[in-house]
């Protein structure tokens, strides 16, 4: 396989968005697993060619990170997380019945090339466990029997929302945007949900407050904690009107009972 004249000219157009072209390497990374589907050793040799390293310090980033794979993805990555507190909440039963479910093992693609499978390290989203995720979207608080509804609406081609995001994309997509393409889905779904906000909620009932900058700081510093604040409230303020009014129910995916069973026409991941 030959990578494309137009994927080249994209990596060299992500090379000159950094001072130090190598800082690009990462996102010309993401972007070759969106075109080719994984990060081949003709992708390995291109990201050397055009950021004039050796191919060896490109196969060692892109083999210490687990985002990067070194063979197909499928249409979709679900991941479960089975780090200590997702564990105990119900990830090991989850991860168990999906790989029984789905009649693979741990990082390993159904024979359709719809869903792979991998139980993945801390999600950050321990206030919501157990968590999943779908080319790193999130669904919070599942249980065996949603996350089985979950992968069935995947493979079925019905449009899927994430607990606290945009509707699910495929993996390929998803992976063009976080080389730094964007699509049309970044401001999907609420950004927070109550369980995050729980301590920003506490604070206004009380009426605690951040302390007032010290006498020693200087006006202009004083001026711009000032708006920096405020606008954090403000930020804040929009997070909380837009979050779900129940954790639970947020949980589970949600799907378009009319969906005419294609995949959403947009991409990528927020």
């Amino acid at each position: 396989m030959t990578i494309a004249p137009e994927t080249v000219g994209e990596l060299r157009e992500i090379a000159a968005r950094y001072p130090q072209s190598r800082s690009a390497l990462l996102p010309m990374l993401h972007l070759l697993q969106s075109s080719e589907g994984f990060v081949t050793a003709e992708a390995i040799e291109v990201c050397a060619d055009v950021l004039d390293i050796s191919a060896a310090e490109v196969s060692g980033v892109a083999t210490f990170y687990t985002m990067y794979k070194r063979r197909p993805v499928g249409d979709y990555h679900v991941g479960v997380c089975t780090n200590t507190l997702c564990a105990v909440m119900g990830g090991d039963l989850i991860f168990e019945r999906l790989k029984d479910h789905l009649g693979v093992g741990n990082d390993e693609t159904t024979d359709d090339g719809k869903v792979t499978l991998e139980h993945i390290e801390c999600n950050a989203a321990c206030d919501y466990a157990p968590v999943m995720t779908v080319n790193w979207e999130f669904f919070d608080n599942q249980t065996p029997e949603s996350a089985v509804a979950l992968v069935d609406d995947l493979a079925a081609g019905n449009v899927v929302t994430a607990t606290r995001g945009a509707r699910v994309c495929t993996w390929r997509e998803a992976e063009r945007v976080l080389a730094g393409f964007p699509d049309d889905r970044a401001d999907e779904g609420p950004a927070a949900g109550p369980a995050s906000l729980a301590g920003l909620k506490l604070a206004r009932e009380r009426n605690w407050r951040a302390p007032e900058p010290s006498s020693e700081s200087t006006t202009g510093d004083a001026i711009a904690a000032d708006q920096a604040a405020k606008s954090s409230r403000t930020e804040s303020d929009v997070a909380v009107a837009a979050s779900p009014a129940d954790t639970a129910d947020s949980a589970g995916p949600k799907s378009d009972s009319n969906s005419d069973g294609k995949a959403p026409d947009a991409g990528g991941t927020h």
